[in-house]
């Protein structure tokens, strides 16, 4: 009995140490395999897998930021639209398509350029030209349909300003302002001692005003300035001339020609100085003795070159000189005569 307790025991005791040998084999074993684990760990990486790995790394970073970004405009985009809003430039295109601008739209509005009207010799406005500005919005001269009518009470707007024909009579300095007027017939100081029209004003032909005005500026480049005697005459003023001196020779037959002073395309002219002052020519005005012909040899030196300067200047002009009488020229172009127009008195 005592034999197979101890038998017993040392069983136990054998099995006891059997077991904790076993214990200690696998604790060793395990030690073994986590120092082989951590020794591969440590062992260096190879260059294309560092490179791979840090491709990935950045990869992933880029499109963490582009997420991030795209997030934040999707939650700025849906506080700024409320529920119902149509996109910015959806709204944009769909006020264009319906006439209208959107707010701001007007200060970007381009300006409307208005082509200028052609305005022909008759001082008619081009059709094309006219129908363009007003579609624009502008007319020359009057005010667009966009502006509304004319305040009750208000002035009306002023025609504009036509430019006369060649053939129309004009007031001599409205063209040439700086040209001095003495019409010797509006007073008693000629040949005749009688008034003979009662107007005080230079009216010619507007395309002779415009030589008489080429004229003008070449004597003011030599100190001198125009002088005007006699310009458009009546016919019923030359019926008066030819009753008090019936000689063709210095007064026109009005029965049977009219003088071209008539026609409104004549001026009897002198020169003066810059100041007004006289200037020395071969005779005075309405002077019928032989002095008063383009011969010069009886005349000083003086009065003789400044009556040449005056006739170059005016033959340049386009103007003809008549032989009989040094202060007479004619325009080169004609018109007929002219029986109903009047100056104005005064």
């Amino acid at each position: 009995m005592r034999a197979r307790l101890i038998c017993a025991l040392l069983a136990a005791a054998f099995l006891l140490a059997f077991a904790a040998g076993c214990s200690v084999n696998l604790e060793e074993k395990r030690n073994i395999k986590e120092a082989g684990t951590e020794a591969v760990s440590a062992s260096p990486e190879p260059p294309e897998a560092a490179e791979e790995r840090k491709s990935e790394a950045a990869e992933e970073e880029k499109d963490s930021a582009e997420k991030a970004v795209s997030e934040t405009a999707e939650a700025e985009g849906g506080a700024a639209q409320q529920p119902g809003e149509e996109p910015a430039a959806e709204a944009d295109q769909n006020a264009a398509q319906a006439g209208e601008l959107p707010e701001g739209a007007a200060d970007k509005t381009p300006p409307v350029i208005t082509p200028p009207p052609v305005i022909h010799a008759d001082g008619t406005v081009d059709g094309a030209a006219e129908d363009i500005a007003e579609q624009s919005g502008e007319v020359s001269g009057r005010p667009s349909e966009a502006e509304g009518a004319e305040e009750p009470g208000s002035p009306p707007a002023a025609e504009p300003e036509q430019k006369p024909q060649d053939a129309d009579f004009v007031r001599v300095k409205d063209y040439i302002p700086d040209i001095e007027v003495l019409l010797m017939y509006a007073t008693d100081g000629n040949f005749t001692g009688r008034v003979i029209y009662d107007f005080t004003e230079a009216y010619l032909r507007y395309g002779t005003v415009k030589k008489l005005a080429g004229a003008q500026e070449v004597l003011k480049e030599k100190g001198f300035r125009l002088l005007i005697w006699d310009a458009f005459r009546p016919v019923s003023a030359q019926f008066t001339l030819w009753a008090v001196c019936p000689d063709s020779t210095y007064v026109a037959n009005p029965n049977t020609g009219y003088s071209s002073h008539s026609r409104g395309n004549t001026v009897d002219v002198t020169v003066v100085t810059m100041d007004g002052g006289e200037v020395e020519m071969p005779t005075g005005f309405d002077d019928f003795s032989a002095l008063a012909d383009r011969n010069y040899s009886d005349c000083t030196e003086t009065a003789a070159a400044n009556a040449r300067m005056l006739e170059n200047v005016m033959t340049a002009a386009g103007f003809k000189p008549y032989s009989g009488e040094w202060w007479h020229f004619s325009d080169n172009v004609s018109y007929g005569v002219e029986q109903s127009f009047e100056p104005p008195k005064g």
